[in-house]
């Protein structure tokens, strides 16, 4: 089955790659794309935790 060009690339599961192979400064530089990658998401999830908070406010039926 073919993969829709519009669909988003699937991510690889974290722990799937093999580390043996890396060399130590592989290995800091994955880590350092792997906090880069958190920050990314913690950002995400902030802005959509604003943009539900807006929401409920503009929404709230008052009692």
């Amino acid at each position: 089955m073919e993969r829709d060009d519009s669909e988003p690339p699937r991510p690889l599961p974290l722990g799937q790659r093999d580390l043996s192979t890396l060399a130590v400064s592989e290995l800091e530089a994955y880590i350092t794309a792997l906090e880069a990658e958190i920050v990314r998401v913690r950002a995400a999830i902030a802005a959509k935790r604003a943009h539900r908070s807006e929401a409920d406010t503009l929404f709230k039926i008052p009692s």
